[in-house]
């Protein structure tokens, strides 16, 4: 068993991978142990570019984040906002409006204590630790009444998270909770692992998560623009996310499947 470092907080169990350090050893990050890069690297054997796949659906993400400043939103709750890179939500948004506020969402222990230590001293923007699926807990923290306002737009990121939600735990309905408590003019982004293309690849990454803190469940396009069907998709729709609006060539690839994510946003009307 590896030495516990002081940092960490009570209760993380360091014999499970996670998905969120997980992706934090995809992205180049610091905060992930030897449990989660075992599980990396076996990963990174069954789709050898899933390191392109992580960086592609980040950069979704801050596409995503744009879009929703264009449209005159200055405030984002982000949930499952995992451990936080170069290029986060809170940097990208108060790049454009210093008094815009963010809100960060994670239930992994070490997602949310580094999110604090990031987050200390910046104004506009905070953590709270909640599971997607506890609606009230999200939405009724103290942080989240604090720095949101839910009479203006708000945009919700559900970005890399739902496909670890499984059908049993019925996230359509969590999802439709959500937009219940929005006011017209909020946005989601939303992007989804899907297997179908390059099937092979991705049911063993299934396999291989299947032991870890967090199970993935694959969907097809159809059910994951069922997922946030209330929501008025703005264009592309739901496609995979090199395609999704991309604004660099770097965004842009030969074979966008190959991504193996759906990436949408969409509006309340």
């Amino acid at each position: 068993m590896q030495q516990r470092p002081e940092w960490i907080p009570d209760g993380v169990d360091l014999e499970k991978p996670s998905a969120a350090r997980c992706y934090d050893f995809y992205l180049g990050g610091a905060y992930n142990f030897e449990v989660d890069r075992e599980l990396g690297r076996k990963a990174l054997q069954v789709v050898p570019h899933l390191k392109e796949i992580a960086v592609n659906n980040r950069a979704f993400l801050r596409r995503a984040v744009r879009y929703c400043l264009d449209q005159g939103i200055r405030q984002f709750l982000d949930i499952g906002s995992g451990i936080p890179t170069a290029g986060n939500v809170h940097e990208i948004v108060h790049s454009v409006d210093p008094e815009a506020r963010v809100v960060y969402v994670d239930n992994e222990p070490v997602a949310v204590a580094h999110s604090r230590s990031i987050l200390e001293g910046v104004e506009g923007a905070s953590i709270v630790q909640a599971d997607l699926l506890d609606v009230a807990g999200v939405l009724d923290a103290p942080e989240t009444r604090r720095m949101l306002d839910f009479s203006e737009p708000i945009a919700i990121m559900m970005v890399a998270l739902v496909h670890f939600v499984p059908d049993s735990s019925k996230p359509r309905e969590v999802i439709r909770h959500y937009y219940e408590h929005l006011p017209v003019g909020s946005h989601i982004g939303f992007s989804h692992v899907t297997g179908d293309h390059h099937r092979e690849g991705v049911e063993g990454l299934v396999k291989l998560y299947e032991n870890s803190i967090n199970p993935v469940t694959l969907r097809t396009r159809d059910e994951v623009a069922e997922l946030i069907s209330d929501f008025q998709l703005v264009e592309p729709g739901v496609v995979y996310v090199p395609d999704w609006r991309p604004d660099t060539q770097e965004d842009v690839w030969e074979h966008p499947e190959r991504s193996i994510v759906y990436g949408a946003v969409g509006r309340k009307v």
